[in-house]
């Protein structure tokens, strides 16, 4: 069975969270199990990558993109620029310029994961919660806003889709899943790029301290984020997500991510719209 090692931390210094954190780094080894709803039986998960995790510090400042320049293929690390030949429906050639992941799982041909998540108040809680979901807010350097997502990430290339799952979902929230289903592969944004991913929904089990709807409010598990990785949690009464959502979406410098909007607008339209859908 694999473990997580938790990181030492020197006697007397203090960690303190903030809505939105700098960090200091960590060096931890990752590793997680997973669960499948309905059975007591655990998924070991074989990740032996060795991840710089980081508890947070108090924020300092607000990002600031300092300058942006042209990037030559050669140098890009993550992402390469390809152009494309083919022949349309017409028979006429023609080209297309796309954006593609360097990194790719060649394991699960997959790029990502989203994991869409539910709370659920503990069996022993002396009040019990509605419903819920975590959503998580990070700054993006190429939108210069905080964007408000579900937890997210990049697929290992040992990983399959669900282990990707379990163990992001662990690292950017702090707590265990079960999971619940996954979706066929899913385009990104296909008229750009090639990149793709899958949608797992998982669940989840609060604490009983948690308070809804405040960013980073109540008690949550220790992230252990990576250097570089700064990520605000909020848990949201699944009945309130569209409109928290609208509420963000009006916040300056805010950009609510699509796949988390389509979800709650989907709720919200069945919800609202007499065709007769439920």
């Amino acid at each position: 069975m694999l473990q997580f090692f938790a990181p030492r931390i020197a006697p007397g210094r203090t960690v303190i969270s903030s809505p939105f954190p700098s960090a200091i780094s960590i060096g931890a080894t990752s590793a997680s199990r997973a669960s499948v709803v309905g059975t007591n039986k655990l998924l070991p998960l074989r990740l032996s990558q060795t991840r710089n995790f980081t508890m947070t510090l108090p924020k300092s400042q607000e990002p600031v993109i300092t300058s942006i320049t042209d990037l030559p293929v050669s140098e890009a690390r993550w992402v390469t620029l390809q152009k494309i030949n083919y022949i349309d429906q017409t028979g006429k050639p023609r080209t297309w310029e796309v954006a593609s992941r360097k990194t790719r799982s060649a394991k699960a041909g997959v790029d990502a994961v989203a994991m869409g998540n539910i709370l659920l108040s503990p069996p022993d809680a002396k009040f019990s919660r509605p419903p819920s979901t975590m959503i998580v807010i990070q700054y993006r350097p190429p939108l210069d806003s905080y964007t408000v997502e579900w937890p997210a990430g990049l697929i290992d290339a040992d990983e399959t889709p669900e282990e990707a799952a379990v163990r992001e979902f662990k690292e950017e929230t702090g707590y265990e899943c079960k999971l619940i289903s996954t979706s066929p592969v899913q385009a990104a944004d296909p008229g750009l790029s090639s990149a793709n991913m899958k949608l797992v929904m998982v669940e989840a089990q609060l604490t009983g301290e948690e308070d809804f709807g405040g960013e980073e409010a109540g008690k949550h598990p220790q992230q252990r984020l990576e250097d570089g990785e700064h990520i605000t949690r909020v848990v949201v009464p699944l009945s309130q997500l569209y409109e928290k959502l609208l509420e963000y979406s009006k916040r300056e410098r805010f950009i609510v991510a699509a796949k988390l909007f389509h979800f709650a607008a989907g709720m919200e339209f069945a919800r609202t719209q007499k065709y007769g859908i439920w």
